[in-house]
This record gives structure tokens, C-alpha cells and sequence, in this order.
């Protein structure tokens, strides 16, 4: 499903206020659940999360955080849930996997490194380290109690920042911020937008030091599809962005269409996508996640974004003092 337009409005609105009670009983439990200790890996944890539901970038934001370990000297591994996949886990992702045993984001992360996919992540912690990993990476799970973590960051949209302040049902928040707060150590706002620097003011009144990024496309990729006309398709978390990315990028959109996050294609809307581009002479071009959930046989164009951090030496100082932290 798509996220509702009402949860990214500042205010109240009517549609929040009904389901407020709804939100008082999930935001309880989510918050209680929060507060629980959870159990030491061994090996140093960093988490990659965010505060809200959507897409704010987790992913390239974990991928970025392994390189910049690896060159550390570290060696990093992913964990994640495996949203969208049939398998429980914990197993490392292999190369015959595809999206429907594993989720989309984990096939990106196996590029870059060792990822274990596992809804027990404590379970899925150990079968990393037991595979050699010297740093666990975890993409998502800021609320999950059940593994200590020895960074918590949080990324925050820019264009969107926490929406109207409200929890699930009533607003995007996946807890409530006075239960989220404390387990976040630092702070990363991806783009730029009065939301986000609300977010970062925010998180520099709990104490939590802020760091500014931006997604940047690849230069290869982004010179390939440059004055091309396109037909884009995005079934992301925010596909505005990557509809923005490609404008930038200097593509030609001659028509858009966004999908659900995470959206199961059907081999109809494929051929659909297909037909209609070779019709009109456009290029079919998606996001990396959606090609990996496509599969590989599609022909379609991609183009990959990368994080870069405006403080690149408070960034690297972030995530190498995660490893000196005691852990189990």
C-alpha cells in the first residue's frame, strides 16, 4: 500500500484525528517494546534505521556505511529482515537467491558484502560473526529490541522529515519519539527540505549529533540516460525521489508511474511497462531496487545512487569509534 498523503501533512487533520486512538494503543505497545534490553552480538552492531515508515534512504546509507568500514580495515557483513521474501533465515544470501526467497534490499547488499537475512536477528547476528564478519551492518531495526546495538542511526528524508509528528495508524511514526529518542545515537538527514531541518533541530535539542547527506546519482549510469526520453516506473518507498533523480540527472520523463514500496510486479503490468515504451520510443528505466525484484532477464535501464556525506570526517569518526565500543 501507499503511504497516506495525510501522514506527510504538517497539522492535525481529520483524517489523523480519528484514527488518534488507534495510535495511543500501537504507540504504547511500540514504546514499551522499545524499552526491552536486547542481547550482545559478537561482534560490534551498527544499525541503520529510520523514525518513520517510507523511504529515506536506509539502504545506500548501510551500503555506504560497509565501504567506509572495509576501508577501516574492518570486515562488515549486512542483516537484515529480508522484507518481502518467503524465508525466514537466518542464511546468507547466495547467488541463485532472487527477491521472492529474500526480499529486494538484501540481492543489493549481497553486491557489496556477506548478508545474512533473518527475522530472528539475534540469530542471524550470530551466523554472521560465525562467518567471519568483524562489524555487523544492520539495514532497518532501530525498533527492534532484540540485538544491542553499538551505533543506532537514524535517517531522516529531508523533503519529508517525521510528517505530522503522529504514530501508526495516525502518522508515519513507527514509535513514539520520546520511546525512540534514546535508542538513537546519531542522526543522518538525506536531502534538503524545512521537514528535515525541523527533524535535525529536533534531534540536536535531544543532544544527538547531526550529520547532512544527499544521494547522488551514478555518472556513468546518469551520462547514459542524459536528453534520453524516458518512461519511468519506481515502486519504492518515495518514487517522486527517484523520478527527481533522473530530471536532474537530465533525462526526459516523458511519463511516470509510481508503484507501492516493494510492489510484486505482475508479469501483465511488465509487459504493459514494455510495450508502451517500445510504442512511444522511450527508454524503461527503474530504481536498482525495483530491477532486483524484477529480476535480471528484465530490460530495463537503472540508475544507481550513492551517499555522500557533507562532513566526511565526522562520519568516518562515527562509525570506526562503533567498533571500539565494549561489545559480547
Amino acid at each position: 500500500m501507499r503511504d497516506p498523503a495525510f501522514w506527510w501533512r504538517p497539522g492535525p487533520s481529520p483524517q489523523a484525528l480519528l484514527l488518534a486512538p488507534a495510535s495511543l494503543i500501537w504507540g504504547a505497545v511500540a514504546g514499551r517494546r522499545m524499552g526491552r534490553s536486547g542481547a550482545r552480538a559478537p561482534v560490534p552492531v551498527i544499525c541503520v534505521g529510520n523514525l518513520t515508515l517510507g523511504g529515506a534512504g536506509k539502504t545506500p546509507t548501510a551500503l555506504a556505511a560497509a565501504a567506509l568500514l572495509r576501508q577501516a580495515g574492518a570486515s562488515p557483513a549486512f542483516l537484515t529482515r529480508g522484507y518481502g521474501g518467503r524465508l525466514p533465515g537466518p542464511l546468507q544470501v547466495e547467488a541463485g537467491h532472487r527477491a521472492a526467497d529474500v526480499g529486494d534490499e538484501p540481492l543489493l547488499l549481497a553486491r557489496a558484502a556477506p548478508t545474512v537475512v533473518a527475522r530472528d536477528r539475534v540469530a542471524g547476528a550470530r551466523l554472521a560473526a560465525a562467518g567471519g564478519a568483524g562489524v555487523i551492518v544492520m539495514d532497518d531495526g532501530l525498533q527492534n529490541p532484540s540485538l544491542a546495538k553499538d551505533l543506532a542511526l537514524a535517517v531522516v528524508d529531508g523533503g519529508a522529515g517525521l510528517g505530522n509528528r503522529r504514530v501508526l495508524p495516525a502518522g508515519p511514526l513507527r514509535a513514539p519519539l520520546p520511546a525512540q529518542w534514546p535508542r538513537v545515537d546519531a542522526v543522518l538527514v538525506i536531502g534538503e527540505g524545512e521537514p528535515g531541518e525541523r527533524a535535525a533541530a529536533d534531534a540536536a535539542a535531544e543532544g544527538k549529533p547531526v550529520l547532512r547527506g544527499r544521494l547522488a546519482p551514478d555518472p556513468g549510469a546518469a551520462a547514459e540516460l542524459r536528453g534520453r526520453r524516458v518512461l519511468a516506473f519506481a515502486g519504492i518507498g518515495r518514487p517522486q525521489k527517484f523520478f527527481d533523480t533522473l530530471l536532474a540527472a537530465g533525462a526526459v520523463l516523458e511519463e511516470v508511474r509510481p508503484f507501492p514500496d516493494h510492489h510484486p510486479f505482475t508479469a501483465a503490468e511488465l509487459r504493459d511497462l514494455r510495450d508502451t515504451a517500445g510504442r512511444r520510443g522511450l527508454v524503461l528505466a527503474t530504481t536498482e531496487k525495483d530491477a532486483a525484484r524484477i529480476g535480471p532477464e528484465a530490460e530495463v535501464a537503472t540508475l544507481p545512487v550513492r551517499l555522500e556525506v557533507d562532513d566526511a570526517a565526522a562520519w568516518r569518526a562515527l562509525l570506526v569509534g562503533a567498533l571500539t565500543r565494549p561489545s559480547g
